[in-house]
């Protein structure tokens, strides 16, 4: 009997009876009440990325034992230090179960990295990453303003590398210096540095603050965990996006950070990055005086090589004679035609003038002679009166000067003027009264061949214009028929008749030959009888 009361004991039939639900809590409540917070070390594993939910579900695990994690959504927005695949952490969280896998897990609330080597395997993760995108490329790094008017510091107020930075430009050349006060240590200190890099960029130039014309970050040397800021994403996204160059003076010289490789320069110190900054006073001035001294001698010496190549081209330029020769030879070629086209020009026109004599009558060139008469003497009279002109305003200006001028030079000077106003004078007279007798000796000779030539000279010979009716010239027996009225004109007067009869008769040597122009031409036929 005692025996089979210990064998029930041992098989748990007095045990109480718990549901599944009940015992997944009791257990829940006891892992929570037992450890509640506690730090955990270990490596991520399984981590996939965020869920859909916002949530982040992997493992942690060393080499003999594993445990689930989570991080809330929440919680993992506000991290600083986001997980990876095989990274060696220390979660710190609060040890509960999960029902629903009768699984036991750490809902983690901070997560940091376990040690220096795990920062580092993080840095070069982060470095490699931000250098495939190209924010590391020389190519887009700008290139600093030699004398910058306003220089933009984001760094600690407080610090001692604010100090020593002004001072440096305090040496070396004062500058307008604007400090944007940040964190440069803590959780806050990245956000804070980026918005700092931001809101430079954002300035507008004019403003009520000035915009700088460069910027530079700036902390003074720590630990890797302290300098861990300026390692962050957005404070290396933000130095490459600025559009004023940026010079990154974080840490000591063996210190280095990622914005040292997305700024456009990396000064091993603060006090280095003033000195880059803006040049030294002095320096400048010296150069400034070599400079000018160097602007001095070049100018000697191009003036010099100038004035010794014009001399090199002067004499490599022909002489007056060599190009005046060419031109004289055309001239003497061009008189030569010259005379020759006269002439021809004289027998062109007196071609034309031939040719125009038959169409004159003597009243009319009679009338022209007498207006080209007219015309000459006007010429004449205004030749002389503008002689006058010329003349007396020269003689008044003599005059004038006499006063200013020496007695016997004057007397000398006046007396030549006299005699060569006298001598322009009648060259001026013989030359007018020789083209008017030119013009007027040219004018008879046309009148002459005009009389020689025209029709009348005919009659004077013996010769008769025969016209009829309507005063048209009769040039054949044909044009006129019996008892028609025809106008006959002698040298001496005209007379009507009337014709007889209409039959052609041969010439006769004793009888009257008709005269008829035509164009100059004279031209005779056989009459009948008139009577």
């Amino acid at each position: 009997m005692a025996e089979a009361a210990a064998r029930a004991a041992r098989q748990g039939v007095n045990a109480p009876e718990y549901s599944v639900s009940e015992l997944s809590s009791a257990i829940k409540r006891t892992l929570e009440g037992t450890f509640g917070y506690v730090r955990l070390r270990g490596e991520i594993s399984g981590f996939r990325g965020v869920h859909s939910s916002g949530h982040c579900y992997f493992a942690l695990k060393d080499d003999k034992a594993k445990i689930d994690a989570v991080i809330w959504r929440g919680v993992f927005s506000g991290l600083r230090f986001k997980p990876a695949e095989g990274l060696e952490v220390i979660a710190t969280g609060k040890i509960t179960s999960y029902p629903g896998k009768s699984s036991y897990q750490i809902v983690i609330d901070a997560l940091e990295p376990a040690g220096i080597g795990a920062l580092m395997a993080l840095l070069e993760e982060r470095k490699k990453k931000l250098a495939a995108e190209g924010l590391f490329d020389e190519a887009r790094k700008k290139k600093l303003p030699f004398l910058p008017r306003v220089i933009g510091i984001v760094t600690s107020p407080t610090g001692a590398v604010i100090r020593d930075m002004l001072h440096g430009f305090n040496e070396r050349f004062p500058a307008h210096v604007v400090l944007w006060p940040v964190r440069v240590q803590g959780d806050t200190c990245a956000a804070e540095v980026a918005a700092a890099i931001r809101g430079f960029n954002a300035m507008a130039r004019g403003g009520p603050v000035a915009r700088p014309d460069v910027l530079i970050v700036a902390r003074g040397g720590g630990s890797l965990e302290d300098l861990w800021g300026f390692n962050e994403e957005i404070v290396v996204r933000a130095a490459a996006a600025s559009r004023i160059p940026l010079i990154a003076a974080v840490g000591h010289e063996t210190d280095w950070t990622l914005i040292d490789f997305a700024a456009d320069a990396r000064a091993p110190t603060p006090t280095k990055a003033a000195e880059w900054a803006v040049p030294k006073f002095s320096e400048l001035v010296e150069q400034a005086g070599k400079l000018g001294l160097r602007l001095s001698v070049a100018a000697h010496r191009a003036l010099d090589a100038m004035r010794a190549h014009l001399r090199a081209a002067m004499r490599g330029l022909p002489r007056r004679q060599d190009l005046l020769a060419l031109p004289r030879q055309r001239f003497d070629a061009v008189e030569q035609r010259l005379g020759r086209a006269l002439l021809a020009n004289a027998r062109a026109h007196g071609v034309r003038l031939a040719r125009a004599t038959a169409r004159l009558q003597p009243r009319l060139l009679d009338t022209r002679l007498a207006r080209v008469h007219d015309r000459l003497d006007g010429l004449g009279r205004r030749a002389a009166a503008s002689l006058a002109r010329t003349a007396g305003p020269r003689r008044a200006r003599f005059e004038r000067i006499a006063g200013m001028l020496a007695p016997r030079v004057l007397a000398v000077r006046l007396t030549r003027g006299r005699e060569r106003v006298t001598m322009l004078e009648g060259r001026i007279r013989q030359s007018v009264l020789a083209r008017v007798g030119a013009h007027r000796q040219r004018l008879d000779g046309c009148a002459k061949l005009l009389g020689s030539l025209s029709y009348q000279g005919v009659l004077q010979r013996g010769f008769a214009l025969v016209r009829d009716a309507g005063g048209r010239t009769v040039r054949s027996v044909k044009q006129v028929a019996a008892g028609q009225r025809l106008d006959i004109e002698l040298a001496d007067g005209r007379f009507g008749a009337r014709v007889a009869e209409n039959a052609p008769a041969p010439a006769k040597p004793t009888e009257a030959r008709a005269a008829t122009p035509d164009r100059g031409k004279g031209g005779g036929g056989s009459q009948g009888s008139l009577f």
